[in-house]
């Protein structure tokens, strides 16, 4: 089975195992992974997005088995703030630079590239996505990253593709216990 068709809930492959059997750091883009990459915008500027009640108790699951969830976002947007502080989960915005943010938290925390993984969804993520020992795409993902054969979830973003990701891990990380 090619990289390009394989999903992480054949989350049994030996391939994926070992990718993420180490994991301890896991960056999550926002808009298109956490969210169904739509905004509703108000009259008064405000905006809203859809999300998933899925993601919080895969998210609590993946942190007890030991790895990091950290939100990175391109933009500045309350509503990820929001997001964020209900799942209790780290998020850096104003990203321009996905590698360096990613770089700089893996220094942090005294961690290689293959130590993490990375959920996104677009060009934006290309670049990370290529270094993270376990890089994975939501279903529905701009076809700029579909086509470089990245691990794929089987379920849209914002419509739990991250907790998707996060059982997989977790699946794996537990397993692996003695």
């Amino acid at each position: 089975m090619s990289l390009s068709n394989w999903t992480i809930t054949d989350a049994a492959d030996a391939r994926f195992a070992e990718r993420a059997r180490g994991v301890k750091l896991v960056g999550l883009d926002f808009d298109g992974v956490m969210t169904d990459n739509r905004v509703y915008v108000f009259e008064d500027g405000r905006e809203a997005v859809l999300c998933s009640r899925l993601e919080g108790y895969g998210l609590r699951r993946m942190i007890a088995a030991g790895a990091e969830p950290v939100i990175v976002s391109t933009e500045v947007n309350p509503v990820v703030t929001a997001r964020a502080n209900k799942l209790k989960v780290a998020c850096i915005q104003d990203v321009p630079d996905k590698v360096a943010a990613m770089q700089s938290l893996l220094n942090e925390r005294g961690l290689d590239w293959n130590e993490a993984a990375f959920l996104g969804n677009d060009i934006n993520d290309l670049e990370v996505l290529t270094r993270v020992g376990l890089p994975v795409v939501v279903a529905d993902a701009h076809e700029c990253v579909l086509e470089h054969g990245f691990f794929r979830t089987r379920r849209a973003g914002g419509d739990g593709a991250v907790r998707e990701l996060c059982d997989a891990i977790a699946q794996v990380k537990e397993s692996s216990r003695p």
